[in-house]
């Protein structure tokens, strides 16, 4: 039920159940009912439970989704009930060897001895008790408590985390029972990483637990028997395939020997007389080796006689002497081109260097000529560049001075008059 002051709550009713409704309300002292005609109206019936909370139902007759027209029902209207279903509702697969079992139950009943017999006698492995009380108020928070306890251990801790766990109360009544209804125990369950084999009650009661745990025993001995395999049918099983082992080994072996010993019958008797065929091949080749290399020395030799034969000095000279000839005139046709090639390149090259004389601009320098450079080192080529108080670099052949522009510019030096002609020089006219 819901914490609110108003639930409505209510159950599905089909044909097949001669439209019947279901569980109104869960009283502390049982269960209550009430009956649904199919011709009840829509309306509101009032319940109240012995702890004054007040229930309301919602009768409805309409179309709802998932049943078919025409089918009355109860409608819960439960917010709780709206809430996602914690974890992976897949039930997980037990362990199929457990080296630690968990069992939360109470530690003085005779359930918990059922259990641990049951294992000791089936499968003797480390059986981790998580002692709590499994009837009363405080029983859903204490077993929540225990499983949420074993599902925080670590395989490596002090304590390992169990590889199955085992919630287990014996028979009794529903109110009796009741604490393994609780919605948190549910969720803790649900949430929890270790598979759980619910066995509470007998085969014939029911809780919330045995919806949402991985397996459900009929009882706490047959959780037991599902956490564990037997110990002796696993001994039987390998002693069995020890046996077939042996038995298929056996059989390969004397397989394996009965070839070696066909194949050895299709040997010779003595080893020997396995390399006596190629010794004899080997003996006649050698005896014949001998003969061979002299026979082929011979014709070798007089095939080298006969190309000898033709070989005369006369024919060895004959192309030494056309070479030499051929070398000879080569060597005057390339005295006669290096005669006139050699002048003609040389006349080349002279006009070549009086070029690069008249272009070098340190040539006039040797005729007495002096070159003008900025205080930038730019080239003064004009009077009209230079203003008074400039100072100016002048280059000579044997260096360089500094020098200031000073005054206005200079008068053009007098020409030197040109000398009288001799008397006694003809006249060209």
């Amino acid at each position: 039920m819901g914490a609110g002051p108003e639930t409505r709550v209510g159950l599905c009713a089909g044909r097949s159940l001669d439209l019947v409704a279901g569980i109104l309300g869960i009283l502390k002292s049982g269960a209550a009912y009430l009956p649904l005609d199919p011709d009840y109206p829509a309306g509101r019936l009032a319940h109240m439970l012995d702890d004054a909370r007040p229930v309301a139902v919602l009768a409805q007759s309409g179309p709802l989704p998932g049943l078919p027209e025409g089918v009355p029902a109860l409608c819960f209207d439960d917010p709780a009930l709206d809430r996602e279903p914690p974890g992976d509702p897949a039930p997980r697969a037990l362990p199929g060897h457990p080296a630690v079992i968990g069992v939360i139950t109470s530690p003085t009943g005779a359930v918990i001895r059922d259990i641990l017999h049951r294992i000791a006698e089936r499968w003797p492995c480390r059986v981790i008790v998580w002692p709590c009380v499994v009837q009363g108020d405080a029983a859903a928070a204490q077993v929540a408590a225990a499983v949420q306890g074993f599902d925080a251990m670590t395989p490596d801790g002090p304590i390992p985390r169990p590889d199955v766990l085992i919630v287990a109360r014996g028979g009794g009544s529903v109110e009796d029972l009741w604490a393994f209804n609780d919605e948190a125990l549910a969720r803790a369950v649900a949430e929890a990483r270790i598979p759980i084999i619910s066995a509470v009650g007998h085969e014939t009661d029911t809780t919330l637990i045995d919806f949402v745990s991985d397996r459900r025993a009929p009882t706490p001995t047959g959780a037991a028997e599902m956490a564990t395999p037997v110990l002796a049918d696993l001994k039987a099983a390998v002693a069995d395939m020890e046996r077939r082992l042996f038995r298929c080994g056996s059989r390969v072996l004397e397989d394996r020997r009965t070839r070696l010993r066909a194949a050895a019958r299709g040997l010779p008797a003595r080893p020997e007389d396995l390399i006596a065929l190629a010794q004899q091949r080997l003996d006649h080749a050698s005896s014949r080796l001998s003969s061979g290399l002299t026979r082929n020395a011979a014709i070798h030799e007089r095939e080298l006689v006969r190309a000898a034969s033709r070989l005369t000095p006369g024919l060895l000279m004959r192309p030494i002497r056309h070479q030499a000839e051929r070398l000879g005139s080569l060597d005057a046709r390339m005295a006669g081109a290096l005669g006139r090639v050699i002048p003609r390149e040389a006349d080349r090259l002279g006009r070549i260097s009086r070029l690069y004389e008249s272009l070098n601009p340190d040539g006039p320098l040797k005729r007495g000529f002096a070159r003008v450079h900025a205080e930038d080192g730019a080239l003064v080529r004009s009077a009209a560049a230079l203003q008074s108080g400039q100072p100016v670099r002048l280059v000579f052949e044997d260096g360089d001075r500094q020098a200031v522009v000073d005054g206005a510019s200079a008068p053009p030096p007098p020409r030197k008059a040109k000398p009288a002609a001799k008397a006694d020089q003809g006249d060209l006219f």
